[in-house]
């Protein structure tokens, strides 16, 4: 039953009930029962509880059951259940099967075929049928849970997924969509909003590559889909533009940038088909002796038939790679929440940092929001119960036994929401108050012991007008975690504004197996040989940076942070791609390879060594878990010998690519087997970070509210200088951030000025000796210096002509 023929029989027959009755005829036809709701705008009709004397069970694929919110193939048991098929017994074996969850000798359960799922509340939704399960890109994906999402959009009336094949023998997700009609009381979506809707409410794996509008869906004489009458999908390259999903990790960056290369296009997603884009066999070719070449690995031709997607085929040099290195794969399970929980590795050094420091608020993670419009707060207090209770990280505490810290998961509990009213402030004293208590609440520290390790803040500025604060410990979050939070909080209020329930896809596993699995795993072998390539790697690297700073370093290190913002022109920053693609390389690796020689210039130091980010969410299962997964870097690089930038390149893409291949050993781990000489005033093994910031990001979007970010100011800065990099739409923007206390913003202005300039020249002469880039940099120095003195004088003179008004300059 439909919503929509739901909502046509109350509007007829208003004063009666109407029960949705479910099942098969093999279980004498009704197995289970729904009172429907009237007014009901959820998108569904659920099936509800079983009547007297029947059982119903989902169960997964070796007969277990499945937990809420999972789907499971259903199964009937009880009274109803027919004898079976006459003189078929073959296929009354096969549907009939034993039920091994009743003591009744010879009891037996009906494999409907059907795929549901339990609510939080027990009842049971409708999916589909499991023949309309698939297997895309290596994910099993139910196409009932894509249609049911789609459902729930506004302005949809009917929807039908399904994964059509396409010339070159791969598959794709088509979504067939029946726009509300005007009586429905909804108008039509655009297709914009549908995969801005499905983005929220689905992993990218399950994001349709093509959406088809119908005035109605074709149905046979039996009322049911007639799927043969469906238009096939007319796949142009804006279609797939608009479901264009962008390189996550650096392996995919690089693979993008060598099928862009090889087709000629300007940018290509992770999911897009290589075939599909225009290539054949020739391309082909190219391709894996590309990408044989820069990955140092052995891969068939037919690895880009069998995975033509640059997220399958970065897969399978992902493993290639690691299987190389001798660093195997471990299943990722549960574990029993009954025996104690220890913290992951990096977890475990911001709980060490927190007993050394107490009272710091240096790993507090904060995000500002300010919302023009009506703010539905109980949609979003609802929405943010939501997101914790699913989260079991965002309410653990962490506590000390025998000496060791331990995760403790506490009970799903009402997010504190506090609201301060400033409406009856003047307009200056009231933005004046609400900058005040922003700074104040990114600067409170969090009890770890105690918690909650989440805080939330809403200051109301007017009737229509508010401020969202969003305070974390470092230690339950990342800059990944950041987007996960965003996608769900805008799927979550959207549902809960407008008076309807959102079942969001369950979550494989939680924060604390992935720490107990970490802790099993990176052990023997496994830890020696990532520690065996590190201390390989860093054996002859620096301890210390020698960058010289504008005031002395205090005993003891500080984070008092400040920022300083520069943008690199578009067109610089396209060239450098185009480069970095020619190169085999990431734009990232390109701009690392710029900036130690930047720090080489200014240190005088010829091995240069920075830390960097990695997301280190390497396995499907965590991919959309909140928690602190993220790991830093070491990457030292040798700058003598006066190489030509475009060797140099090649060199960074080495070391990065062999650090990416192991970025499981957590930073702490690294540190503790280097033993390094300790040095309060400074951060081991490095002090100067860059970090490309591409975490996926989706736009917080709130039904009847405009929002805008707002900027917290630089706060701490946990090492002596770290630039952040985000590619934009104008171009590449810069955030310098530095210690206050070592440097000054004039130094930290030139630093930025010297790296944009150095940009510029290398997107001329990228076979420029290092030699004559910094002569570059010379010359502007020069300069700039000359150009400080002349204004220096100019002032001076000025100030004197004042006093002497017939004074001349000489």
């Amino acid at each position: 039953m439909t919503e929509r023929l739901q909502a046509k029989f109350y509007e007829r027959l208003g004063w009666a009930e109407l029960t949705n009755l479910y099942g098969p005829t093999e279980t004498s036809i009704d197995a289970s029962y729904w009172l429907c709701a009237r007014g009901s705008r959820t998108g569904k009709v659920l099936i509800g509880r079983p009547i007297s004397n029947v059982q119903l069970y989902l169960l997964d694929d070796e007969l277990e059951p499945v937990p809420v919110g999972v789907s499971g193939e259903l199964y009937i048991g009880g009274v109803g259940l027919a004898r079976g098929y006459l003189h078929r017994a073959a296929l009354t074996a096969a549907r009939f099967v034993p039920d091994p969850f009743s003591r009744e000798p010879g009891a037996r359960l009906y494999h409907t075929g059907d795929v549901a799922r339990y609510l939080a509340d027990g009842v049971v939704e409708y999916l589909g049928r499991a023949d309309q399960q698939v297997k895309l890109r290596g994910f099993r994906i139910e196409l009932g849970e894509i249609e049911a999402a789609l459902c729930e959009q506004r302005g949809v009336r009917e929807a039908v997924v399904l994964a059509r094949e396409d010339a070159q023998g791969g598959k794709r997700l088509v979504a067939y969509v029946v726009r509300a009609t005007e009586e429905d009381d909804r108008p039509g979506p655009t297709m914009e909003e549908l995969q801005h809707g499905l983005r929220a409410r689905l992993p990218d794996y399950m994001m349709p590559q093509a959406f088809i509008m119908l005035e109605q869906l074709p149905l046979l004489t039996n009322g049911k889909l007639d799927a043969r009458a469906l238009p096939e999908p007319d796949m142009t390259w804006q279609e797939q533009k608009d479901t264009y999903v962008g390189p996550r990790t650096p392996v995919e960056e690089v693979v993008a940038g060598i099928w862009a290369n090889a087709l000629g296009v300007e940018q290509v997603g992770v999911y897009d088909n290589f075939f599909m884009l225009g290539g054949h066999s020739l391309l082909a070719t190219q391709v894996i002796s590309r990408v044989r070449q820069v990955f140092s690995i052995e891969l068939p031709l037919r690895a880009l038939f069998d995975e033509p997607t640059v997220y399958d085929l970065s897969r399978k040099i992902e493993t290639a790679r690691r299987a190389e290195l001798g660093l195997p794969a471990q299943a990722l399970q549960p574990v029993l929440r009954a025996a104690e929980l220890p913290l992951s590795f990096a977890q475990q050094r911001l709980w060490f940092l927190d007993q050394l420091e107490p009272g710091s608020a240096a790993y507090n993670v904060a995000s500002a929001i300010r919302l023009k419009g009506e703010l539905n707060v109980p949609a979003l207090q609802q929405s943010l119960d939501v997101i914790v209770a699913r989260h079991e990280v965002l309410r653990t505490t962490f506590a000390t036994v025998g000496g060791r810290p331990v995760q403790v998961i506490g009970p799903a509990e009402p997010v504190a929401l506090p609201v301060v009213d400033l409406q009856d402030l003047a307009e200056a004293e009231r933005e004046a108050r609400a900058r005040q208590l922003m700074s104040e609440e990114t600067q409170r520290p969090f009890d770890l012991a105690r918690g909650p390790v989440l805080r939330v803040l809403l200051l109301r500025l007017g009737h229509d007008a508010h401020v969202l604060l969003l305070t974390m410990h470092h230690i339950v979050s990342d800059g990944w975690s950041l987007g996960v939070l965003v996608r769900e909080l805008s799927a979550l209020y959207e549902a809960f504004a407008r008076g309807a329930s959102l079942q969001l896809p369950a979550l494989p596993v939680q924060y604390a197996d992935f720490a107990a699995w970490q802790r099993d795993w990176l052990s023997g072998e496994v830890l020696e040989a990532q520690l065996a390539y590190w201390r390989q790697q860093l054996a002859s690297a620096p301890a210390l940076s020698e960058l010289p700073t504008d005031k002395p370093r205090a005993p003891m290190q500080t984070y008092r942070g400040a920022n300083q913002h520069a943008l690199i022109s578009q067109r610089t920053t396209e060239t450098l791609k185009a480069l970095s693609r020619r190169e085999g390389a990431s734009l990232f690796m390109t701009l690392l390879a710029a900036f130690q020689v930047l720090a080489g210039r200014a240190t005088g130091q010829t091995q240069v060594v920075v830390g960097t980010d990695v997301a280190n969410r390497q396995r499907d299962e965590i991919e959309g878990l909140i928690g602190f997964f993220a790991n830093q870097l070491v990457l030292s690089t040798d700058l003598s010998g006066d190489p030509l930038f475009r060797v140099l390149l090649g060199q960074v893409r080495e070391v990065t690519l062999g650090a990416y291949a192991h970025q499981d050993l957590p930073f702490d781990k690294l540190v503790e087997s280097l033993r390094p000489e300790r040095d309060p005033s400074r951060t081991p093994l490095f002090q100067l970070k860059i970090v490309m910031q591409n975490a996926p990001m989706p736009m917080l979007a709130l039904p009847g509210l405009s929002l805008t970010a707002e900027e917290l100011g630089g706060g701490t800065a946990k090492f002596d200088l770290t630039l952040f990099l985000e590619e934009t739409e104008q171009g590449l923007s810069c955030t310098w951030q530095y210690n206050a206390d070592l440097f000054e913003a004039a130094t930290t202005g030139r630093l930025a000025r010297h790296f944009a300039l150095l940009l510029d020249q290398i997107a001329l002469q990228p076979e420029a000796r290092l030699s004559e880039l910094q002569a570059a940099l010379d010359t502007a120095e020069r300069e700039e210096r000359l150009g400080e003195q002349r204004r220096l004088e100019a002032a001076n003179f000025e100030r004197f002509k004042s006093i002497s008004p017939k004074a001349v300059r000489i």
